[in-house]
C-alpha cells in the first residue's frame, strides 16, 4: 500500500516537472513573439538565448527528474527493505505461536489423561479405604478377642505409651537445654564472680593483715629498728607481729593476720614515736598498757561502727558492688545491703529473734531504703528474692563464706545435717545408697539399673533436689548427683 502511494507520488512529481517545462516553453515563445514586435534585429539574439535557456531549462528539468527519480528509488528500498524484515518478523512469530499453541494443545491432552488417570486412582483409593477400614475394623475385634481389652482400654494404654515416650523425649530435650544453658551461666557467673574477687582482693587483704604508721621523718626509723635490731626484735616479740622498715618514706608496716595484735603493735608504735623514748624496757612497759587499753576498747566501744580504730569494710559489699556493676545493675543498692547483711548480729544478744528479723527492724528504725532492706534480708535464703541485688548479696555472701575459717560449725550440728541430706536420698524409690561428700556441698545418689532408667535418672535428681530445699536449711547450694551403672560380674573357675 505504502509502496504504491510513493510511486503514485513519483508519477505526479514527473507530470508537475512537465507541466513547467511546457510553461517555461510558452512563456519563451510569447517572449519571442514579443521580441519579433519590438525589433527585428533581436530576433537572432531572442532566439539564441531562448534556445539556451531551453536547453538549460531542460537540462535542470532532468536533473531534477533524475534526483527526485534516485531519492525516490532510495527511500523505496529503504521502506521496501523495512517491510520485508517487518514481514520476517511477522513470519517469526507466527511461526512462534504455532509452536505455543501446539504445546499448548499437547499439556491439555497431556493434562486430561492424567486426570483420567488420577480419577481412576482416587477410585482405585476410595476401594482401598474401604477395605482397608473393613480389615481395621476386624483386626481390632480380633485383637480385642485375644487381648481381652476394649477400644477404650487400649487406647488408654497406647495413650499411656505415648505420655511415658514424651516424657523420655522431654527428659532428654530439658537435659541438654539445661547442659546449654547452665555451662553458658557457669562461665558468665565464672568470669563476673572472678573479674569481682580479683578487684576486692588486693584490697581487702591488705585491709586485714597489713597495717602502717606513719613516721616524722626517715631518721625515726633507726631508732624503731635499735641497735643491732634490739628494739624492733623486742617489739616483734612482745606484740607477735612482723615489723618490715622498707624503702617506704617515713612509713613502718606490721604485718599479721590477728587484727588484734596488729591494733595493739599499731597503737604501741605510735606511743613509743610520740614519746621518743625507744628501748626493750619501755616498749614492753607501753605494749603492756596498750593491751588494757585496746581491751577496754573492745569491750566498751565508744564509736559502733568502727573497729580497732578503723571502719570496717565487709568483703561481701566489695564483691556485691563489683558484680553489680558487672551486670549494670544498681551498685548503690547492693553495696549498701552487702554493707548491713549482718548487722542484726550487732543486736541479737539483746533482743530476740534471728539476726535477718532483727536486721529488718533495725534498718527500718534508721530510714533505710526499701530495696537495701529487701536485698539484706535474702542473704540467708529467708525470703524470695525479687531484685538482681538481692540475688547478688546471697551469692557474694556465700562467696566470703567460703573463705578458710571464714564460717565455724558446731560439729553436731554439722553431722546432722549430713545424715539428713543422706536420709532424704534414701528415702526415694530405686536408690540403693547416698553419701554426702564435699562438706555437704554435693550428694551421690547409686539407683538400681533394674529399677531406674536413665531418663528417669534426670527426674529423680530433680526431685531429690526439690525436697531438699524444701526441707533443709543451708549456706550456698547443694549438688544433686545421680550415679546409674549396670555392672555384669563372672568369676573363671
Amino acid at each position: 500500500m505504502e509502496q504504491t502511494t510513493w510511486i503514485a507520488a513519483g508519477a505526479a512529481l514527473a507530470v508537475v516537472f512537465a507541466l513547467w517545462w511546457l510553461v517555461m516553453r510558452r512563456k519563451a515563445q510569447a517572449a519571442l513573439a514579443e521580441a519579433e514586435r519590438k525589433a527585428q534585429e533581436l530576433v537572432e539574439k531572442a532566439r539564441r538565448e531562448a534556445d539556451a535557456k531551453l536547453r538549460e531549462a531542460d537540462v535542470a528539468a532532468k536533473e531534477k527528474l533524475l534526483q527526485a527519480r534516485t531519492e525516490f528509488e532510495k527511500v523505496s528500498r529503504k521502506r521496501r527493505s523495512e517491510l520485508e524484515a517487518q514481514e520476517q518478523r511477522i513470519v517469526q512469530r507466527e511461526d512462534k505461536f504455532d509452536r505455543r499453541l501446539e504445546e499448548v494443545r499437547l499439556r491439555e491432552k497431556e493434562v486430561e489423561g492424567r486426570e483420567r488417570a488420577l480419577s481412576k486412582t482416587e477410585r482405585r483409593l476410595e476401594s482401598k479405604r474401604e477395605e482397608l477400614a473393613t480389615a481395621i475394623e476386624e483386626q481390632r475385634t480380633r485383637l480385642e478377642q485375644i487381648a481381652g481389652l476394649t477400644a477404650q482400654q487400649a487406647t488408654e494404654e497406647l495413650r499411656r505409651s505415648l505420655e511415658h515416650e514424651a516424657r523420655l523425649d522431654a527428659a532428654h530435650l530439658v537435659k541438654r537445654v539445661e547442659d546449654e544453658a547452665r555451662e553458658k551461666a557457669e562461665r558468665e557467673a565464672q568470669r563476673i564472680i572472678g573479674t569481682a574477687i580479683q578487684r576486692s582482693a588486693s584490697d581487702y587483704i591488705a585491709e586485714t593483715t597489713v597495717s602502717v604508721v606513719h613516721l616524722p621523718s626517715d631518721d625515726m626509723k633507726g631508732r624503731v629498728i635499735g641497735r643491732e635490731g634490739r628494739n624492733i626484735r623486742a617489739l616483734e616479740l612482745a606484740t607477735g607481729v612482723d615489723l618490715i622498715v622498707d624503702d617506704t618514706p617515713e612509713a613502718v608496716i606490721l604485718s599479721g593476720f590477728d587484727p588484734y595484735r596488729r591494733e595493739i603493735a599499731r597503737v604501741s608504735l605510735e606511743r613509743l614515736v610520740k614519746d621518743g623514748r625507744i628501748h626493750p624496757a619501755r616498749i614492753e612497759e607501753v605494749v603492756e598498757k596498750v593491751k588494757v587499753d585496746v581491751e577496754k576498747r573492745v569491750r566498751h566501744p565508744q564509736e559502733p561502727i568502727l573497729i580497732l580504730g578503723h571502719p570496717v569494710r565487709q568483703q561481701v559489699a566489695f564483691l556485691a558492688a563489683t558484680m553489680a556493676g558487672e551486670l549494670k545493675s544498681n551498685v548503690p543498692i547492693a553495696k549498701r545491703a552487702g554493707l548491713f547483711h549482718d548487722v542484726g548480729k550487732a543486736v541479737d544478744r539483746e533482743l530476740e529473734g534471728t539476726h535477718v528479723e532483727l536486721g529488718i527492724d533495725l534498718l527500718r528504725k534508721y530510714g533505710e531504703s526499701e530495696e537495701v532492706i529487701h536485698g539484706m534480708a535474702c542473704h540467708h535464703g529467708d525470703y524470695e528474692p525479687e531484685t538482681v541485688e538481692a540475688v547478688l548479696v546471697t551469692a557474694a555472701d556465700a562467696l566470703s563464706a567460703a573463705r578458710p575459717g571464714a564460717r565455724r560449725e558446731v560439729l553436731e550440728t554439722y553431722v546432722k545435717r549430713l545424715e539428713k541430706l543422706e536420709e532424704i536420698a534414701r528415702a526415694f524409690k530405686g536408690v540403693q545408697k547416698s553419701y554426702a561428700i564435699q562438706a555437704g556441698r554435693e550428694v551421690r545418689v547409686i539407683a538400681d539399673c533394674k529399677r531406674v532408667s536413665d531418663e528417669e535418672a534426670i527426674w529423680l535428681s530433680k526431685d531429690i533436689a526439690k525436697k531438699v530445699e524444701a526441707e533443709l536449711t543451708y549456706p550456698g547450694q547443694i549438688k544433686i548427683t545421680v550415679i546409674r551403672e549396670n555392672r555384669a560380674v563372672e568369676y573363671a573357675k
